[in-house]
């Protein structure tokens, strides 16, 4: 995947530009196989490279034949070798065999427009010499990270936002309305930020910026549902599982291209074994590692069923079991490589999951991840099911809430993460009362999430499928849960579900074979009988959960003390030391727990961000 960092400017910029070498050292785990750079003018760009594909030829930028083109690509693009053939046959000539190389020639042949016809996961920027203009480019599901900001004459670009912050000319700044996305949301939600005006670039969307101009952003692809009022063709339940199941088969086998080898990370669930199935039918002979996170508590650990998979697929099984104390030994580690707080500490697990993997010398591995979005895999989905009509009220809160939800989610009965105006007194109880004077505009819900035109006349399971996609999905478990927590130990991730060809079939799967009745993912699991054993098709799911902050209370953690302290709390000036203090004192009580997924753990929350202030110096608000 890599890493790549830059900067354009109105300003000659010199040919040493020591900034750059610091954006580079900065992302130096994403790609520690090799450095890369190209300074001329008003651009600087640099590549730190992991060796994935072509791993002696394919060092960056790569540059169009005659060189006016300039481009760095990170990430994989699946369908380079046809891309190639066609590019070839229009006379353009490439000196390697990576994938990336296609990317200048596909510009020059096509223009801004070409990023359509890319078949990967990927974040690329290049710049035309002629034009004079930049281009960037994430993703069609943000797989892979892209950040940029625009101060005064420059802009800043990387895949992660520690790179940007090395550019002198960046101000570090907390954006309060991040802040309450993460305490509202799954997660961020691009193009937001934890840091005020560095934007993340949202999935299937291009930044376009010509020297001395304002960067604007277009969107070149987004995931389209059927109305449920349209007619359509249905075929047999036969047909749509025959051509899940090709479709599923080709995505892994594309996942499969790699140039050094390729493990698995399985953890005892429907989707990641039925992707290491099909992985090891199309390897039959081969050596594949497997890795897996467990914990000492059983209702925490999905270790058997991990133990029988792997015996199953005749895997190098790797148990990497955490322990709470690792949690908290971790999460500064962990916040400095998600840019964000969190609200559950599972990061600090998949963190020491990847570092596992990259000390068994593997750098790719294949994941679940994305089956939940598109098959209805969340408690919300069977929830939607069974709530029939209505299910706001006619007293005041009730009616409050519909208006809410209407504006936000296009739907007044549409229940997402829980009550929204409820939890808005809440998150307003727990922040200091100076950051809300100076934030009146501080939620995030009186700020645009998505685009509702999308959710128009959308089947409800489509309705919340499409939502998951831009709340949950990209941004934080892609984000903050995959991507950093893999390349801190620089591993790539892929995601057989994430193909653009399969997701696009998906939406036109009637609803009803994806959940049917109370079971979940319905389709998919008959696709999967005949590929793993039933005793993991048919268990019931299990969500990714570790030890919460009321573990870290109990441990008596010198680190979680020092950040929970009163005195600290008042003089960062985020949050009121007293609901602070109730929380602890909450969270503390013997035997208290919290019901996750459908509590939040805010103190968690608390911890994090006060963590992501000092990993990152920021600025503290206290009077």
């Amino acid at each position: 995947m890599c890493g790549l960092c830059g900067f354009i400017s109105t300003k000659e910029i010199p040919a040493e530009a020591p900034e750059l070498g610091s954006m580079q050292s900065a992302i130096r785990h994403r790609g520690p196989d090799f450095f890369g750079s190209h300074v001329e003018e008003h651009v600087a760009f640099g590549f730190a490279r992991l060796a994935i594909n072509d791993p002696a030829g394919g060092r960056q930028p790569m540059y169009g034949e005659d060189g006016n083109v300039v481009a760095m690509t990170t990430g994989e693009i699946y369908n380079h070798r046809d891309l190639r053939r066609q590019l070839t046959a229009r006379g353009h000539v490439f000196k390697t065999t990576c994938d990336t190389e296609v990317v200048p020639h596909l510009y020059e042949e096509y223009g801004s427009d070409f990023v359509r016809r890319l078949d990967g996961q990927f974040a690329l920027v290049l710049y035309d010499r002629r034009e004079r203009l930049f281009l960037g480019a994430r993703d069609h599901f943000g797989v892979t990270p892209l950040f940029y900001t625009s101060t005064g004459d420059t802009l800043v670009f990387a895949s992660e936002i520690k790179a940007i912050l090395q550019h002198p000319a960046v101000e570090r700044e907390v954006d309060p309305v991040g802040l309450d996305q993460v305490l509202t949301l799954p997660g961020l939600v691009s193009p937001r930020t934890m840091f005020r005006g560095v934007r993340s670039v949202p999935p299937g969307t291009t930044v376009l910026c010509r020297v001395g101009e304002q960067p604007r952003e277009q969107r070149y692809w987004d995931l389209v549902y059927p109305r449920a009022d349209e007619p359509a063709d249905r075929h047999s339940d036969r047909y749509y599982a025959e051509r899940l199941e090709e479709l599923l088969v080709r995505s892994v086998e594309k996942r499969l291209l790699s140039d050094v080898g390729v493990g698995l990370y399985l953890s005892g669930g429907l989707d990641s074994s039925l992707v290491g199935a099909i992985m090891r039918r199309l390897m039959p002979d081969a050596d594949i590692p497997s890795f897996s996170a467990a914990f000492p508590e059983r209702e925490l650990s999905e270790a058997d069923h991990q133990r029988t998979m792997s015996r199953a697929l005749r895997t190098e099984h790797h148990e990497r079991f955490i322990h709470g104390d690792e949690i908290s030994e971790r999460l500064a580690q962990v916040i400095r490589h998600t840019e964000c707080p969190l609200k559950e500490s599972f990061d600090a697990a998949a963190m020491a999951l990847s570092e596992t993997v990259h000390d068994n010398g593997v750098k790719v591995v294949l994941t679940g991840q994305g089956a939940d979005e598109f098959f209805g895999g969340y408690i919300g989905y069977r929830f939607d099911q069974v709530r029939g009509g209505r299910v706001t009220g006619f007293g005041q809160d009730e009616l409050r809430e519909a208006e809410l939800r209407a504006r936000v989610w296009g739907d007044e009965n549409f229940f997402y993460e829980g009550d929204d105006v409820a939890f808005r007194a809440t998150k307003r109880g727990l922040y200091a009362h100076g950051l809300l004077e100076d934030f009146p505009d501080i939620d995030c819900l009186d700020h645009p999430l998505l685009d509702r035109e999308r959710l128009v006349g959308l089947h409800p399971l489509h309705r919340r499928s499409y939502i998951d996609l831009k709340v949950r999905l990209a941004d934080h478990l892609l984000g903050d849960h995959g991507d950093r927590m893999a390349f801190a130990n620089s591993v790539e991730s892929r995601h057989p579900f994430l193909d653009r060809e399969l997701v696009e079939f998906v939406a036109t799967v009637p609803p009803d074979l994806k959940v049917r009745g109370l079971e979940e993912k319905y389709l998919l699991k008959e696709v999967a009988r005949d590929w793993i054993p039933a005793s993991i098709v048919d268990r019931e799911k299990f969500g990714f959960t570790a030890p919460g902050s009321p573990y870290l209370l109990r441990q008596q953690d010198e680190l979680v003390e020092s950040l929970l302290d009163p005195d600290r709390i008042k003089s960062d000036g985020y949050f009121d030391p007293a609901a602070v203090a109730r929380l602890i004192e909450e969270y503390s009580r013997p035997g208290f727990r919290i019901n996750v997924p459908f509590e939040k753990d805010l103190l968690m929350t608390v911890i994090t961000f006060n963590l992501l202030l000092d990993e990152y110096d920021l600025p503290r608000r206290g009077r």
